[in-house]
């Protein structure tokens, strides 16, 4: 019998800059097996055909044959309905990048009708300098959100610009909303989302359809989509998996699911997929399928006998991202913050450092389920060839690591073998904030093409971030913090409120921090969200230990993960995080750093007990000082040049990219110098292994042995070769 032939599809919506990376990965390696796998990202494809003349044609034929009376807001745009479909198109084809020379026409008021979200624009960017292609697609991104604000509130209530009728998703422990949501008649965002699907289904005629669900907000969009398959091409199996499924479908127990779908598989997904595969091709029975559910003899139930075990990161294959056509994604510009714009804007080709997380401790962390437990670092070499091998296909340099928490070795690895290889890359990831991170290994992640990161900080307390067992404090974080901003890393965090014995005034203490990290330049970007007791983690399984009472929502078949809880010690009113994002949409933007933190809050609160000079005082502590055996030196600058200064002294000019540093010695130290940073200079084919230590710099320094060499470090001379660009990691 043929080997089945597989379509992945990405259902709507994540981003619209760049695909989503699960069909990515998941087609570069079931092709390495050998099976006919296309992709298509039908979120992208639905938002093309309505963001068109045709498609906002239809829209507004539709909105006004309604027959209903409209609030002024919607009226507003209506009248503008010319002006919409005139600039559509050209808006679209900028926003893709496809004709950069339109920039001056969109910068300038005028061209685009300006609906409500122009009110906010002079809120945006406040002191940032923007040049006319910013201003452009900025404004071309307010125009856009404001035809999705009508859309929504119209003819296409499932409509978001990243996500897709997650409103449906609200409460899913049981199947019955989402079930009467699939019974209504399509909507108009619903006809453009088929009409996309066809073409791929009569091109490539797949026998198995994988539907992606990282997120709520792309569930009734694959359900849609499997429904259809259902009515019209029933002998298609079509299998679900994703981020989604993995955390709220563990103990899926409702059969009306498999009305629409087939099969529903757990965790990695390339195993599962072989075994599916091998089914499908009558090659072994359903019993010996890997974390799947199916419907047998109308229930439901999970088939787990395979005995391979899952793929080791070296085995995966490289992602292709053929099918995903880069050059139609949107790159909007919602906000002029150099790091909150990186999620919106251009591609990022997306790689794993590392499966799972090397920490797995937090209380509040799915850390017993496998995208977490499971920790396999990818070996250096392998993600060196992947990320040639994506260049090399997609044309970009850019790379986002989408780790749980990238471990510090693996990144110092890294770095190093990208130097070596003189592979210029431009990268960011996700971290967590590590005392490992000292200001050289940022420096030498700096060199390598690290532009940003992103870190839990979750509660700015030591109190509660020693509950939630997360294994950093506060002065380490704004350490940390300080390494990345001196090495010019931007940094953005995640943060939680109400957490499992957070007072209001802990939270007012968590904003003064967090304050003082954006006015220092510290912090670049942050997220707040309502922390949640999720049912896979710690807290979850066991909150009488954390003094929670779990309220609900009661298991009804389907989804199972985020918990309603009471908790005697918190107090967490609605406009406690109110106050919080209203601060933070202003930190980002540069504004209101000044304003005591209290002004936020419509409710009175108590002035933070967290000294204003705190992360000031933090940094001031000299990182410890690790002058030790194990550290390796490492040269980032340029090739030295030595100029002989009479018989006793030689100048050593230390060129680097930015600057010159220049610094007088005996020929003797000159020459040690030379000869270390020669041996500390990333070349090919050099291994960790060979940079030498520091032990052995020290043991070589002429005159008095180690101990000269100590005293050497205390000297200016020193230090002026460290800021050139030795380090010691």
């Amino acid at each position: 019998m043929a080997l089945p032939r597989v379509l992945l599809l990405i259902p709507p919506l994540t981003q619209l800059n760049t695909p989503y990376p699960s069909t990515a990965h998941l087609t570069g390696f079931l092709r390495s097996r050998g099976y006919e796998t296309a992709q298509a990202d039908l979120g992208l494809e639905m938002i093309l055909r309505l963001f068109s003349r045709p498609g906002l044609v239809q829209a507004f034929q539709r909105i006004k044959s309604a027959g209903r009376s409209w609030r002024g807001e919607v009226q507003q745009i209506l009248a503008l309905e010319d002006a919409y479909l005139a600039t559509i198109e050209p808006v679209i084809v900028f926003l893709q990048g496809q004709d950069p020379m339109l920039a001056p026409h969109l910068a300038r008021p005028g061209f685009l009708p300006e609906g409500p979200r122009f009110a906010t624009r002079n809120h945006q960017g406040n002191g940032r300098a923007t040049s006319p292609s910013d201003q452009a697609r900025h404004r071309a991104t307010l125009y856009i959100e404001d035809l999705t604000d009508l859309l929504h509130e119209t003819v296409a209530p499932h409509l978001f610009l990243n996500r897709y009728a997650e409103q449906i998703t609200q409460s899913t422990s049981s199947f019955d909303d989402i079930e009467q949501a699939l019974a209504q008649p399509l909507s108009l965002t619903d006809e453009l989302l088929l009409d996309a699907l066809w073409p791929h289904i009569d091109r490539t005629t797949p026998d198995l359809v994988g539907l992606t669900i990282p997120f709520p907000g792309n569930l009734f969009g694959a359900l849609r989509i499997a429904q259809a398959l259902k009515m019209r091409q029933p002998h298609i199996r079509v299998v679900l998996g994703g981020g989604y499924v993995n955390t709220e479908l563990r103990r899926l127990e409702d059969p009306r699911l498999f009305n629409y779908v087939d099969y529903v598989a757990l965790d990695d997904g390339e195993r599962p997929f072989l075994c599916l595969l091998d089914h499908l091709a009558g090659g072994r029975p359903n019993t010996l399928l890997r974390r799947t559910f199916l419907l047998a003899d109308g229930k439901v139930v999970f088939r787990d006998g395979s005995t391979e075990p899952d793929l080791s990161m070296q085995e995966l294959g490289t992602p292709t991202y053929t099918g995903l056509p880069l050059n139609r994604y949107l790159s909007i510009l919602d906000s002029l913050n150099p790091m909150h714009r990186l999620w919106s804007e251009g591609h990022w080709n997306k790689l794993t450092v590392a499966h799972g997380c090397y920490w797995k401790q937090c209380t509040f962390c799915d850390v017993g389920l496998n995208y977490i437990a499971r920790y396999e670092m990818t070996p250096t070499e392998v993600l060196v060839e992947r990320i040639e091998a994506l260049i090399q296909e997609t044309g970009q340099r850019g790379f986002h690591f989408v780790d749980e928490a990238a471990p510090p070795a693996a990144l110092k690895a890294l770095a190093l073998r990208l130097l070596e290889k003189r592979l210029t890359i431009s990268w960011w990831g996700n971290i967590r904030f590590e005392e490992a991170f000292s200001p050289d290994l940022a420096r030498l992640l700096a060199a390598s093409g690290c532009i940003a990161l992103t870190a839990g900080l979750e509660a700015a307390s030591d109190r509660l971030l020693e509950r939630m067992k997360k294994g950093i404090t506060v002065d380490q974080t704004a350490r940390v913090a300080a390494a990345f901003r001196q090495a010019g890393i931007l940094l953005h965090a995640y943060l939680m409120y109400g957490c499992p014995g957070e007072t209001i005034a802990d939270t007012v203490d968590s904003l003064e921090r967090v304050r003082q990290l954006f006015a220092n330049d510290l912090l670049q970007s942050a997220f707040w969200h309502k922390f949640t007791a999720t049912a896979h983690s710690p807290i979850g399984l066991h909150p009488a230990s954390e003094g929670l009472t779990i309220l609900g929502p009661a298991f009804g078949g389907f989804a199972e993960n985020d918990l309603r809880h009471a908790d005697p010690t918190v107090t967490c009113p609605a406009w406690l995080g109110e106050g919080l994002r209203a601060a933070l949409l202003n930190y980002i933007e540069q504004a209101g750093l000044s304003l005591p933190v209290q002004r936020w809050f419509s409710q009175a609160v108590k002035t933070p007990r967290v000294a204003r000079t705190w992360v000031k005082t933090a940094i001031a502590v000299p990182p410890i000082s690790r002058l030790t055996a194990e550290r390796r030196c490492v040269w980032i600058g340029s090739r030295p040049l030595v100029t002989a200064l009479g018989a006793t002294r030689s100048r050593v000019i230390l060129p680097t990219r930015v600057e010159d540093f220049s610094l007088t010695l005996s020929p003797r130290h000159a020459s040690w110098l030379v000869s270390l940073l020669h041996q500390s200079t990333p070349a090919p084919r050099r291994t960790a292994h060979e940079y030498p230590r520091l032990a052995e710099a020290r043991e070589d320094f002429p005159v008095s042995g180690t101990r000269g060499f100590d005293r050497f470090s205390h000297t200016r001379a020193w230090q002026t070769i460290r800021r050139a660009g030795l380090l010691l990691v």
